[in-house]
């Protein structure tokens, strides 16, 4: 990866990609990672002290996380190794192991760096064990994926994570100018068309740089825009992996949005599953447990409402199908919010697992034969409709179980109904001597 670049002067310096000619030399000329390393920050901490413990590199791609750790190395006097996760095998571990250990009798540290380290598996990550506690290496991962997803706990346990954060629009203004003063010219782009290459790098210093080398290589008479940008550059595909955090974090997003009553980000963060190639179908089935879980008995029509919108996509297909399940995303983020029969329903399901096998009350059982009238099945049943009000108030728990109360009907939407519908037959039994 080449990432967060200082300047790099000489004639054989040109030959070389604009990213690796940036590329920092000194930690100072890192930009964009304060949060780690500010004085009083985790890896400024460490740096000053002098000591390093093997860290994870946890952040999108061009951040900066590749030339952070030679950095490491070189501020360490460590030999810098790098090897990527694609590309290496046991074979090739054991060899990378075995020149550690030469270095280390010879009294020379390693630095070992592994890039995609989420790409090796459990006994792969296993073998690294060993060495980081007998100090043979000192490993910086880097990862684009959550390491508590990906990485061995016993791996995250000898390792401090540091996470990197993509590239503010500042640091990526920073980051132009510094392009600028390497290539000796200022690209011929008007300040909107310096915003869009900065939004069309979309956090990323790798793809600015990318993009700026094209741009300075075209052959321009007056400064272009954001229209003659556009039709010429290639936008970076948004960070969305379908099977990893980043579709977790959008789906939340997505659900908090709706629960939050906010049908503008709702809609904003089910447009960005959309724009990254999520399942329509996918989003078709969150929104119906939304419906399920946060609207509930508040608007009944809700569930009917994305069933429908399911089904208008399912015949429609995109892109217009896509339209009905943004207006049910819409609907459920208007619509009054209840839980309380999901949470009614997790309550009874607590007390289904805690009293087991306990049967019926006999007064509710059926008695199809003499032998089960005998038992006494059925005795003392009182048929609601016989009742001048339809309620007999009688127990349905089992005798050994006390009435419980799991559904609290909150005071909004069509659950204000049943609220009041609660409270009345709370009285019934009240009158009837019934305990509520």
């Amino acid at each position: 990866m080449s990432d967060l670049f200082g300047p790099e002067t000489g004639e054989a310096a040109t030959l070389k990609p604009l990213a690796e000619r940036l590329r920092p030399k000194t930690i100072g000329e890192v930009i964009g990672q304060d949060q780690i390393l500010s004085p009083d920050a985790p890896l400024g901490a460490m740096l000053a002290s002098g000591r390093l413990s093997s860290l994870i590199f946890w952040g999108p791609p061009g951040v900066g996380k590749t030339s952070l750790a030679r950095l490491l190395a070189d501020n360490t006097e460590l030999h810098f190794e790098q090897i990527s996760a694609i590309f290496t095998g046991v074979a090739d571990l054991k060899k990378v192991f075995e020149a550690a250990k030469i270095r280390a009798s010879n009294g020379r540290g390693t630095l070992l760096f592994v890039d995609e380290i989420h790409r090796f598996n459990k006994a792969q990550q296993d073998g690294f064990l060993p060495h980081m506690e007998d100090g043979t290496i000192l490993l910086v991962g880097a990862t684009t994926e959550n390491p508590s997803f990906v990485l061995n706990a016993a791996v995250l346990s000898r390792a401090q994570v540091m996470v990197l954060t993509r590239l503010s629009e500042d640091v990526l203004q920073k980051l132009l100018s510094r392009a600028e003063a390497e290539l000796g010219t200022a690209l011929k782009l008007n300040e909107e068309g310096r915003a869009t290459l900065i939004s069309m790098a979309d956090g990323d210093g790798r793809v600015l740089l990318n993009l700026i080398e094209q741009v300075s290589a075209w052959e321009l008479k007056s400064p272009l825009g954001l229209h003659e940008l556009m039709p010429r550059l290639t936008r970076r595909a948004s960070i969305y992996d379908k099977s990893g955090e980043a579709h977790y974090n959008l789906i939340s997003a997505l659900h908090k949005s709706v629960r939050g009553s906010d049908p503008d980000a709702a809609l904003y963060w089910f447009s960005r599953m959309l724009e990254g190639g999520e399942d329509p179908n996918y989003l078709a089935r969150r929104i119906l447990r939304i419906a399920v879980e946060d609207i509930g008995l508040a608007d009944p029509k809700a569930q009917n409402h994305c069933l429908s919108a399911w089904q208008t996509y399912e015949r429609l297909g995109s892109p217009e199908g896509e339209l009905a399940l943004a207006g049910a995303v819409v609907y459920l983020a208007l619509a009054p919010k209840s839980n309380a029969s999901y949470l009614a329903y997790k309550l009874a399901r607590q007390m289904a697992k805690k009293t087991g096998s306990l049967p019926p009350p006999r007064h509710i059982l059926n008695a199809p034969t003499e032998f089960m009238k005998d038992q006494g099945y059925g005795q003392g049943y009182a048929y609601d409709h016989d009742a001048d009000d339809g309620f007999s108030g009688q127990n349905y728990f089992p005798d050994e179980v006390a009435r419980e109360r799991y559904y609290q009907p909150v005071e909004r939407g069509f659950e204000r109904d049943l609220f009041k519908r609660v409270q009345y037959f709370d009285t019934l039994r009240g009158k009837r001597n019934v305990e509520p």
